[in-house]
């Protein structure tokens, strides 16, 4: 199973936590945003029977509603929807005075509304690398996996973790994996070179020493899953590349000039990827930010990858 701990797995292992310790939770969610609300739609927060939460559904703005509106949902168990916005005459008690405007739909987790089970059931898809789509019922009140939404349904799907493999113990890589880390990504760095592979000096991460298309064999990429090399060496980048493309990944990048890339597609055309899997490289790596320095590089990648994961997503 891949390694997780972004998160959505660590709130939802302290829904598990809380359960099992005897605690009544429930879980807020947000279903419906407009203009400048703060959290993405499917953003949770957490509320246990003794008032203390974990997570958030507005960055802390309407948090002290929702906990007084999960508590009483917890006294007997259900379902409630909360709708906040400029218009209302708590925008101002509740801190959106700024014009957004957000649905929050707070349920308690039990059998009838959210169940634990499913709560097993999408941390265990996540951590094998697969996605989870949950419809909930907002007249009912009740959320199960992959049933048909009717007119009151609001849909989520549950991703597996990002990840990030960096092919390259080099410079740029000391700084990308860290931030990628920042970034919720669990970064791998890859390099058969032991001289560059003993040299990374990054704290809390070894580098496996493994060719990248035999490491890549057992990490799986898939859908969550970022690909970068970095040593511009064609004999290293090449069978990472070609595994790659092989790959659900959402993002693949290469660093090198033009001219580089264009070598490296027309090597990589030879193993009998058309334009169109080619065009999934992103050669130079990087948006075009003007990045003169490891650190700056390595930001413009994590740029391009956000991008990627944002528009595809």
């Amino acid at each position: 199973m891949n390694p997780i701990g972004d998160d959505l797995d660590i709130l939802l292992a302290t829904a598990q936590r809380w359960l099992d310790e005897g605690h009544g939770v429930a879980v807020a969610t947000v279903i419906e945003t407009w203009g400048s609300a703060p959290r993405r739609r499917g953003s949770h927060a957490l509320i246990r029977d003794d008032g203390r939460f974990t997570g958030s559904v507005s960055g802390g703005c309407v948090e002290g509603d929702v906990i007084v509106h999960a508590g009483e949902l917890l006294a007997e168990g259900g379902a409630r929807r909360l709708d906040y916005g400029v218009a209302d005459e708590s925008a101002w008690a509740v801190g959106l005075p700024c014009g957004g405007r957000i649905s929050v739909f707070v349920q308690s987790i039990d059998d009838d509304h959210f169940p634990p089970s499913l709560i097993r059931r999408i941390r265990a898809a996540r951590a094998a690398g697969e996605a989870v789509t949950v419809t909930t019922d907002l007249a009912g009140g009740r959320s199960a996996e992959g049933e048909r939404p009717g007119p009151e349904a609001f849909v989520a799907t549950y991703a597996p973790p990002l990840r990030m493999m960096i092919v390259g113990a080099v410079h740029v890589a000391r700084s990308l994996a860290p931030m990628a880390r920042t970034l919720g990504y669990a970064p791998l760095v890859v390099d058969p070179r032991a001289g560059f592979a003993r040299s990374f000096g990054v704290d809390g991460m070894a580098v496996d020493e493994r060719w990248p298309d035999e490491a890549m064999a057992e990490w799986r990429p898939d859908g969550a899953s970022a690909i970068v090399t970095l040593t511009h060496d064609p004999k290293i980048d090449d069978p990472a590349l070609v595994a790659a493309l092989r790959s659900p990944a959402f993002y693949i990048a290469s660093l090198g000039s033009r001219r580089t890339q264009a070598a490296r597609l027309e090597r990589l055309a030879a193993h009998g990827f058309d334009v169109a899997a080619l065009a999934r490289i992103n050669g130079p790596a990087g948006l075009a930010i003007g990045a003169a320095n490891p650190p700056e590089i390595a930001l413009s990648i994590l740029a391009q990858a956000t991008e990627r994961l944002r528009r595809d997503g």
